[in-house]
């Protein structure tokens, strides 16, 4: 049995070094700051600009002491293979989750095994981004509060908000299961159960969850005047979405957990009702024998309220967190159902294979996501959502344009500063905003701007007139290429074909000579 345990881990490990880096545009921004804060420039993106532009100082700081550590300087190969073994542990904390909460062995194998194969824990693995530790921490997180460990769970919850700010919704829901016994025995006038053993109090867990946070929260604030990253804000403001956009994301999300829209075009439709049918199932057996453990189970659903009420543009990364736990929720939800099928409710091996057999056919639809022959380097099989077209055309463009940036020196502009930041290593201006503050005060733009969900402001780029600009065409379809004023201080330097987001190409704009 203990071999079989330590399969997942294994597949994990094997499913993530098979594919080779391939690194998302976003985590070339962490590597970034990264890399400057090895060369003594501190944690920014542009030396000299203290500007917070990244979501995950943890993982940045953890990239940087890694690589002076080690001597390896591609933060490409060193996150790859930094989030590999990260996910071998979350995999083994999700099984162990799982078993402990249902009592079942092959429920804890079974989640584990659909963790370790599952195209949104493999794609941003190998693509570079933090999505992996915080998921890893937040899956220890709460395997040390069902194992009664408060203290040490709020630990690695402090952990988990230094790498994403989002986990802060984990840890409002572990500190709401900690304080409301103790504070509903304060408040009784005959408090129940042992009068001899009340309810812990929240106040260490607490002070070690801000202990923990403090360092970083009294840096930020001294040398970036806030510890929130300045790309929260600018995100709010450029992206032009409907009300509505984040919630139908994430009920598609929820709708296809094994993507089985790959198999079947009607399944999206029964898939919301039937993974969170099952879900609530799941939640409903295992809180009903240990009500403690809700927060486990009301961590995916949070989550979703949270990112469907703020609506922010939806990048693929941001529907991995609760994954894990829907996908423990769905076979928790199996597992209970076996318990009240007469064939099988009598029967442990029966309920075991009937189980095995929902998680075996959930691991098929996942296969089917994958494949052997990825567009883009490196050529070995992947999960088919890992592709890297755009990153690929941006290396392509970047490595055109550094020849022309280190003789003039000048700035560069992009909407998409992570491959064109990384390979020029030029000062950059982000014309979306997350590493540029004063971007956001040109956007939003009206509604006659925006093609897809975002368009260059044109004033923007007079105003801080950099030397070349590097946009997609869909990008700038109804400002910069109608824009007079523009199109007489810049002229069109270079065309790359692309389709990518509906656009007709690449553009790469220069300033033209005075």
């Amino acid at each position: 049995m203990t071999w079989l345990r330590l399969l997942p881990a294994l597949l994990a490990l094997l499913l993530r070094l098979v594919p080779g880096p391939r690194i998302v545009d976003d985590a070339y921004i962490t590597f970034r700051y990264a890399r400057n804060l090895t060369a003594g420039h501190g944690l920014v993106y542009n030396p000299g600009e203290w500007v917070l532009g990244t979501t995950t100082p943890l993982y940045s700081a953890l990239l940087a002491s890694l690589s002076a550590i080690v001597g390896l300087d591609d933060l490409t190969v060193l996150a790859w293979l930094v989030n590999a073994l990260v996910d071998a542990v979350g995999v083994t904390l999700l099984g162990w989750l799982g078993r402990r909460l249902t009592g079942s062995w092959v429920v804890g194998i079974g989640v584990a095994l659909l963790w370790a194969v599952a195209p949104f824990s493999v794609t941003f693995a190998i693509g570079g981004l933090e999505t992996s530790l915080v998921i890893t921490l937040l899956l220890g997180a709460f395997a040390l509060f069902t194992a009664g460990r408060e203290r040490a769970s709020a630990a690695v919850l402090g952990l988990a908000t230094l790498t994403r700010p989002d986990a802060l919704i984990a840890a409002g829901l572990v500190f709401a299961a900690i304080g409301w016994p103790w504070l509903r025995n304060r408040l009784e006038r005959h408090p129940a159960g042992d009068p001899e053993r009340p309810p812990p109090s929240p106040l260490a867990p607490a002070i070690i969850y801000l202990l923990v946070l403090a360092p970083w929260l009294v840096f930020a604030t001294l040398t970036y005047g806030s510890p929130l990253p300045n790309s929260i804000a600018a995100k709010t403001v450029a992206y032009h979405l409907p009300p509505e956009a984040a919630l139908v994301r994430l009920m598609q999300h929820a709708a296809t957990p094994f993507h089985d829209h790959l198999v079947h075009a009607h399944l999206p439709f029964l898939g919301i009702l039937l993974y969170s049918g099952l879900y609530a199932v799941g939640a409903f057996h295992v809180t009903r024998s240990n009500p403690r453990v809700w927060p486990v189970f009301a961590y995916p659903p949070a989550y979703a309220a949270v990112y469907a009420i703020a609506n922010p543009l939806i990048f693929r990364w941001y529907l991995s967190p609760p994954v894990p736990f829907y996908l423990l929720g769905i076979l928790a939800g199996i597992w209970a159902l076996t318990a009240v099928i007469p064939t099988l409710q009598h029967s442990g091996t029966r309920r075991a294979t009937a189980v095995m057999a929902a998680a075996a056919l959930a691991l098929t639809m996942q296969a089917n996501a994958w494949t052997s022959q990825p567009p883009g380097p490196p050529p070995r099989p992947a999960p088919a959502m890992a592709w890297i077209e755009l990153e690929t055309l941006y290396h392509e463009v970047a490595t055109d344009i550094t020849p022309e940036l280190e003789v003039t020196g000048g700035q560069l502009a992009a909407g998409d500063i992570g491959v064109l930041g990384w390979v020029t290593a030029a000062p950059i201006l982000d014309l979306v905003g997350l590493i540029s503050p004063q971007a956001s005060d040109y956007y939003p733009l009206p509604d006659q701007a925006y093609v897809i969900n975002y368009a260059v402001s044109p004033e923007l780029v007079l105003d801080e007139r950099p030397e070349m600009i590097v946009i997609l065409e869909v990008y700038g379809r109804n400002t910069l290429a109608v824009d007079a004023e523009f199109q007489a201080a810049y002229e069109l330097w270079r065309e790359y074909p692309s389709d990518i987001y509906g656009s007709t190409s690449m553009q790469v704009y220069r300033l033209r000579p005075s």
